[in-house]
């Protein structure tokens, strides 16, 4: 009997389809991150109503925050990242940095001050930033060149099925404990530590004559000027174009200023989420089939029209709207970027090209979540969605000349 054929019709009786030939270690790393995103979501899809609500934060102070969590990752990346490359082994890193997060995971309900939510949600982040760029390096050794594309795809949808299964969770247990929120992060605990086991006793490193010889100084300029120039193009598009997408935390704010109920307001990120997970696969397989860049730019103009729904279309139809768009967007280029990264660097460097990328990155989504956080407090929220519009387009005018370099390195379709 016939397989089930992918949706690019490529699969056959002979032929296994893409996910049974994706490799095991893939599919451990996926299972990992969605584990790890519903315990981080349950607790970051009620944290900006919990500061702003119950401790008083500002709209500001919520994107300080978050913008300072994950910059700090984002530098925290280049170090695990070039590590992983000088040891030439990722699996350690990786397993430190889940477990630092499964471990942070209690202070959070414990946290009764400000204070202590942003030195939890700051060490959650190292470990994000331990974990992150060897994790993508592993994948990228992992996967066979024609298979990128969904393997990045695969990963990503696996950990957003998370990011809404968090969500989700959120909701059903906010109205079983009648708006418990501390109780709610207790339970946010059990798959934090479920994922730290997972990649303990689930995951391998990939064989070194795959991933080829140690990089005896990650940092040294002899090494880093092998990063080619496409590379670099890469980073400098994924910079402006995070600028564009600055932190959720916003989404679940717009949210609320448009009188979502309390118990609702996590449905924002399932709904994002959903639409992320479903998305992201699907794109991966074209990826490997079609043109990228052109892709990348489709999912940068969803991007405009999400902002521009969220800014201008009112009632919460607009919300649904935008919020739909937000995850089509986010499905369309986070897999994508990262498999460009590992199409454009020297195996023996993808740590150290993935750290660069994520602390670029960060710094820019530290900018972003900061200046929308101004924008909200001085001109209200429509300012804040527009101008992320304005990034986006700015970003798809950077694209075009970097997306004909993007198209001669397009790994063989297999």
């Amino acid at each position: 009997m016939n397989q089930p054929t992918e949706a690019s019709g490529s699969a056959t009786a002979k032929t296994p389809s893409v996910l049974r030939r994706i490799p095991a270690g893939i599919w451990a790393l996926g299972l990992v991150s969605m584990l790890m995103d519903t315990s981080s979501e349950m607790i970051h899809a009620l944290l900006p109503v919990y500061l702003v609500d119950v401790l008083g934060a500002s709209a500001l102070a919520v994107g300080f925050i978050e913008g300072i969590a994950e910059a700090t990752a984002a530098i925290t990346k280049v170090f695990s990242g070039a590590l992983s490359d000088w040891l030439g082994r990722r699996k350690l890193l990786v397993a430190i940095g889940y477990g630092l997060a499964a471990f942070t995971k209690p202070v959070f309900p414990l946290a009764g001050t400000l204070d202590w939510v942003v030195a939890a949600r700051f060490v959650d982040r190292i470990g994000k930033g331990i974990r992150g760029a060897p994790r993508d390096a592993l994948i990228a050794d992992l996967a066979p060149a024609e298979l990128r594309g969904a393997s990045f795809g695969l990963r990503q949808s696996l950990d957003t099925t998370g990011a809404f299964l968090g969500p989700a969770l959120a909701i059903m247990l906010m109205w079983l404990t009648a708006d418990n929120i501390p109780l709610v992060f207790w339970f946010a605990v059990l798959p934090g530590f479920a994922a730290f086991a997972l990649v303990v006793f689930g995951v391998r490193d990939a064989r070194g004559d795959k991933e080829g010889k140690p990089a005896r100084a990650p940092w040294s300029r002899a090494e880093l000027a092998r990063l080619p120039p496409l590379y670099w193009g890469v980073v400098a598009i994924a910079a402006v174009f995070t600028l564009a997408r600055f932190s959720e935390a916003f989404l679940v704010l717009r949210a609320q200023e448009l009188g979502l109920g309390l118990v609702l307001i996590p449905l924002v990120l399932v709904v994002m989420n959903v639409v992320y997970a479903l998305s992201s696969y699907p794109v991966g397989v074209l990826a490997d089939r079609f043109d990228r860049g052109a892709l990348l730019g489709l999912g940068v103009l969803v991007l405009v029209a999400s902002d521009l729904a969220l800014a201008f279309v009112g009632g919460l139809a607009g919300l649904a709207l935008g919020v739909t768009l937000w995850g089509l967007h986010m499905g369309m280029t986070q897999g994508l970027l990262a498999a460009l990264v590992a199409d454009a660097a020297p195996a023996n460097l993808r740590g150290t090209a993935y750290g660069v990328f994520n602390l670029v990155s960060g710094l820019a989504l530290l900018a972003a979540s900061v200046v929308a956080g101004e924008l909200w407090d001085a001109f209200g929220s429509h300012a804040t969605f527009l101008a992320g519009a304005c990034f986006a387009v700015v970003a798809l005018l950077a694209l075009v000349p970097v997306a004909q370099r993007v198209r001669r390195n397009r790994p063989a379709p297999g």
